[in-house]
């Protein structure tokens, strides 16, 4: 296969991978929640928060059309040691729109540092799934000194340059705005929502739950992420993050597309060559949910990562 037409197949399984994030089928219910009394939900009305646990605070973000409950199984493996502050947005898997999509991801950006502020966290380590892991780096590059350590899950600072590095902004805007039209119209059809879910989760199980969480999201909204994700750019304020940020990404599902590990990681490497302390892992076998496709290997890393950060700081 030549580079063209791989680039433009991962493209298009990262085009899928955003259209149709979305929470996979819990293997266990979920953990016991402790309400924080000081929130305000009024001060951030473009999402709610899940408190669970005691610990150093670390802040969960989902991935597009996903809810808060994506990350119930790696609260359940942190609540002893972290206090899990699980968000779901608002818009995504079944929850009410937001009252305005104008600005969406920059109000939740800001939104989310906000919320840091008022709960008096003290840098807590952030964990973004996707969208979320856009998120993070986003809160990081605007208030580094707000947050602490990153663990990015599969995501990168311009999604829309993972075909061609000289993509601009501008450039790319065009396409964004057809996605979004494209999205206010509706889903698509189940098998080619089924086919395109297949390239992120293994377990078909899980994939039906996806396809239904994505299908209660509201696609206005899902539409305006996209677009503020694809005419965001990144790539040099991430210059601006001061912490440590550990980036896992996902490649074995373009292996059809000429796809290797190597060749993928080269993408992630000149994604990120401006971010002062990051360190790029690659999973051998998982999918775009590493957190469900690869989930030893996942708590591996992640493990060993907040055990060197975030802990350190007690």
């Amino acid at each position: 296969m030549t580079m063209k037409r791989f680039a433009t197949a991962l493209r298009a399984a990262a085009y899928a991978a955003l259209l149709l994030t979305a929470a996979p089928l819990a293997t266990q219910a979920a953990a016991p929640a402790t309400r924080i009394s000081a929130d305000n939900p009024a001060q951030h009305p473009n999402f709610t928060v899940r408190v669970v646990g005691k610990g150093q605070p670390v802040l969960l973000i989902p991935g597009l059309t996903c809810p808060g409950a994506v990350w119930d199984e790696t609260v359940a493996h942190y609540q002893k040691q972290y206090q899990c502050h699980v968000v779901s947005l608002a818009g995504f898997g079944g929850a009410a729109a937001p009252a305005s999509t104008e600005h969406l991801l920059q109000n939740v950006r800001d939104q989310l540092l906000q919320y840091i502020q008022t709960q008096r966290l003290q840098r807590p380590a952030v964990i973004g799934h996707s969208l979320g892991g856009f998120l993070a780096l986003w809160m990081s590059t605007t208030q580094p000194e707000a947050v602490g350590p990153l663990l990015i899950v599969d995501s990168l600072p311009f999604l829309s340059a993972i075909q061609n590095p000289n993509a601009t902004v501008e450039t790319v805007r065009p396409m964004a705005e057809a996605t979004r039209q494209q999205m206010s119209q509706g889903n698509m059809p189940a098998a080619q929502q089924r086919l395109m879910m297949d390239g992120m989760i293994t377990d078909t199980a899980r994939q039906t739950v996806a396809m239904r969480w994505s299908r209660q999201s509201d696609r206005a909204t899902v539409g305006q992420a996209m677009y503020d994700m694809y005419t965001t750019d990144l790539r040099q304020d991430v210059a601006r993050i001061k912490q440590p940020v550990l980036v896992l990404g996902a490649w074995a599902a373009y292996k059809q597309y000429g796809s290797t590990k190597e060749s993928t990681r080269a993408i992630f490497e000149q994604q990120y060559a401006q971010l002062p302390q990051h360190r790029i892992e690659m999973s051998e076998a998982g999918r775009h949910f590493l957190m469900w496709d690869d989930t030893q290997w996942f708590f591996a890393q992640a493990d060993a990562f907040l055990q060197q950060h975030a802990l350190a700081k007690k």
